[in-house]
């Protein structure tokens, strides 16, 4: 699903990603760890092609998502930790998404109910109006209803209250994900501990340790 090879991303000269390599079978659900600074968030990035190495390479499914990369954001989904500021009401954000993705609009509006968000009293919301924990239930149902091969997980859950937390992990677990490789980012670790098969340590750039988990 994911194969990573002599990964290297540095900021002006400072090495942020130091040959890194890494493959993720189908279904596997894998946590990433490190102290802050460790390359976690920038290796999602680069992942989704937001970021261009300064050399190796990254296949999503087979795709490159510097070369290609219309191809390889059809494969996976992501939800930030930090959502962006768009200027769009919650209804037109879903409608895109939709129209993008090609998904049918229910299965928004069944993760939104899961998570309590009230589409019916914020759908003409602007978007980064909403609460911090409001926008990530809505990109988090986005994400899931997206249902691709892969997703991308960056602090999910930093603002949920227990509720969520527990709503989110009960999706996760759910048969329906089952065959979905996830890959997270976290500092909450339970709501993710029924699912993980394997932890993958960062330390200043490097895989210092990778272990698969009971």
């Amino acid at each position: 699903m994911l194969k990573i090879s002599h990964l290297n991303k540095r900021f002006d000269t400072h090495p942020v990603l130091q040959d890194l390599n890494c493959e993720v079978s189908p279904g596997e659900k894998v946590l990433i760890l490190g102290q802050n600074g460790a390359g976690k968030t920038t290796l999602l990035r680069c992942i989704l092609g937001i970021f261009r190495p300064d050399c190796g390479t990254i296949l999503v499914n087979g795709t490159d998502p510097i070369k290609n990369r219309k191809q390889a954001l059809s494969y996976l989904s992501f939800t930030p930790q930090l959502p962006p500021p768009l200027p769009f009401s919650v209804r037109a954000l879903i409608d895109y998404a939709s129209l993008t993705s090609g998904f049918d609009k229910k299965k928004i509006i069944d993760f939104c109910e899961k998570f309590k968000f009230d589409l019916n009293a914020n759908s003409d919301k602007l978007f980064y109006k909403l609460s911090g924990g409001m926008k990530q239930k809505l990109l988090a149902s986005i994400a899931f209803s997206r249902q691709t091969p892969l997703m991308l997980f960056d602090e999910p859950t930093a603002n949920f209250d227990p509720e969520a937390r527990d709503c989110f992990a009960q999706i996760i677990a759910d048969k329906e994900f089952k065959d979905t490789t996830m890959i997270f980012i976290s500092h909450r670790t339970d709501e993710l501990d029924a699912v993980l098969n394997r932890h993958i340590w960062l330390d200043l750039g490097r895989i210092v340790k990778d272990e698969e988990i009971a």
